[in-house]
């Protein structure tokens, strides 16, 4: 390592980190977490469970509880009942264990005057006892990993949006935590610094086995490195599992239980009375429902099994329709989201 200067061994000794937990139980769990602002209730029964390698989302409107939720799991605020853990260990009764365990990225955070890239991870890394050698791979497992090595001699207060994203991810990553609690860490980044924050996160979750819990409004490129979602309105948990449970759940809600919902697209050079003519023929077919039809596409739900949807693909290429394609439309998140919420605020 040569930007990294040499650092002399603290006399103090590192304290001991607590037992991880026992494979397949949940790194992160929240068990009915209360968080009442006199009348307000910003966080109201809130439970769930994220597991390692596990990227979940926590998705909802402003002021939907995400932050007061994400503060309490990271020890910054007392629940009013409930409680959430980290590793086994309970934010309520042992927060030091906690921290051990947890790194904490928030929406901002501070850019101190008169510091580099190199003294600002240092100064955390003293902070979580981090002594000597281990100290210093550290910082140089951290320069490396988030590609700040050429930066490590820059002020901290110079550096663009999406370097300052990657020091702030750093910052969290110092003392190696397991479970990463990321709050709109996408926010103000242009698309290349999203998709090389992506990057990253798909490689600690992977390929480091760390559980990672992100808020962001960025709803269709959270949806790419989500494997479950949470989503939250008015303190209130309104689903929780992978895109396809709460896909399911909602078609059973509907009443949908054995849908699919596909979609087929005509040609660019069809005329309307195409797609006028392909939404009356698929009203007249058996199994379909909820047909809708616009700018050269055709939406509708199904509820056949794969042999009755070749036969209606069959069907269909025999009206002559100029069918460009045809194919299970798969909910993302984003849609869930815009069903799921109602736009209540607190």
């Amino acid at each position: 390592m040569t930007d990294v200067p040499t650092l002399p061994d603290a006399a103090s000794e590192v304290v001991a980190t607590p037992a991880p937990p026992e494979r397949g139980e949940p790194t992160l769990e929240l068990r009915h977490l209360h968080r009442f602002f006199g009348r307000l209730k910003a966080v109201n029964d809130v439970s769930f469970k994220a597991y390692a390698g596990q990227v979940m989302g926590y998705i909802g409107p402003n002021g939907a509880g995400k932050t007061t939720s994400m503060r309490i799991i990271a020890t910054l605020e007392t629940p009013t009942a409930g409680d959430a853990f980290v590793c086994g260990y309970s934010v309520v009764d042992d927060p030091d264990a906690v921290r051990r365990y947890l790194g904490f990225m928030p929406d901002s955070f501070g850019r101190y005057a008169n510091m580099n890239v190199l003294e600002y991870l240092d100064f955390y890394a003293r902070a979580y006892g981090l002594h000597g050698t281990r100290r210093k791979e550290a910082i140089d497992h951290v320069l490396v990993f988030t590609e700040l090595r050429k930066l490590a001699h820059k002020p901290i207060n110079t550096l663009s949006k999406g370097m300052a994203q990657r020091l702030g991810l750093g910052r969290c990553l110092i003392h190696d935590p397991q479970v990463l609690i990321l709050d709109e860490p996408a926010a103000g980044l242009d698309p290349r610094a999203r998709v090389e924050l992506r990057e990253l996160i798909h490689l600690l979750a992977r390929e480091m086995n760390k559980t990672i819990l992100i808020s962001s409004h960025i709803l269709t490129e959270l949806g790419e490195i989500c494997d479950s979602a949470a989503i939250i309105e008015a303190g209130t948990i309104l689903a929780y599992g992978t895109i396809e449970e709460i896909a399911k759940q909602q078609r059973e809600e509907a009443g949908h239980i054995a849908s699919r919902t596909l979609e087929i697209r005509v040609a660019a050079t069809a005329e309307n009375n195409d797609v006028e003519k392909l939404q009356r023929w698929l009203l007249e077919q058996p199994l379909i429902a909820r047909v809708q039809c616009g700018q050269g596409r055709a939406t509708f739900d199904f509820s056949g099994d794969d042999a009755e949807q070749q036969q209606l693909l069959q069907r269909l290429l025999a009206t002559g329709t100029p069918i460009v394609e045809f194919y299970a439309k798969t909910q993302s998140l984003e849609d869930a989201f815009m069903t799921i919420t109602k736009g209540i605020t607190q």
